[in-house]
């Protein structure tokens, strides 16, 4: 049990820095950046008391870390809110994304093609690079500064600016087709 032990602070001394940078890297809150780390390391605890063969440590902290990452970026998936603001009518009005989809009112033809519009929306989303994404959804569903995101981040506001860019030209690219149909259907 003591070599187990002396092993694991061996492997946690020689890895930990990195694998905490990597995981600060993907994971913008700290204390989620912390609380992932802490999984790691205690299911590396718990895979070498059940004697679990582990040939390469510091790849299996590394998957482990990524498989975190990614669990708690499926669980806090953007909901596409319809009620929020995104841009300023020509009169100066907030414009409001429901106000863009037929109305679940008008029936079921219009509730289908609603649904089919926020669901292309979500996907189009889901297909942006990891670090596109973050920065779409925490500004333009979020309402998270640029400034606010490099705080918090790290990242400079102008590669912010450039990673939202290049999100919105795809996002754009990507919808062209359904709402050039949706426009010559309505």
């Amino acid at each position: 049990m003591a070599e187990q032990d002396q092993r694991l602070a061996e492997a946690l001394a020689r890895e930990g820095r990195r694998l905490d940078r990597f995981i600060r890297r993907q994971v913008a809150d700290a204390a989620d950046a912390e609380d992932i780390l802490q999984d790691v390391f205690v299911e590396l605890v718990e895979a070498t008391r059940l004697a679990a063969s582990i040939e390469h440590v510091g790849a299996w902290l590394f998957r482990v870390a990524r498989n975190r990452v990614i669990d708690l970026l499926r669980k806090r998936r953007p909901e596409i809110s319809t009620a929020q603001p995104i841009a300023a009518s020509a009169e100066g009005e907030p414009a409001i994304f429901e106000d863009l989809l037929p109305s679940a009112d008008q029936g079921p033809e219009a509730a289908y093609a609603r649904q089919i519009l926020l669901d292309e929306l979500e996907e189009a989303i889901e297909e942006l690079p990891e670090e596109q994404r973050r920065v779409f959804v925490a500004h333009e569903i979020d309402g998270q500064s640029f400034k606010t995101l490099a705080d918090a981040t790290g990242v400079s506001i102008n590669t912010l600016l450039g990673r939202k860019r290049y999100a919105v030209l795809h996002l754009r690219k990507r919808l062209k087709a359904i709402h050039d149909d949706f426009l010559t259907h309505s």
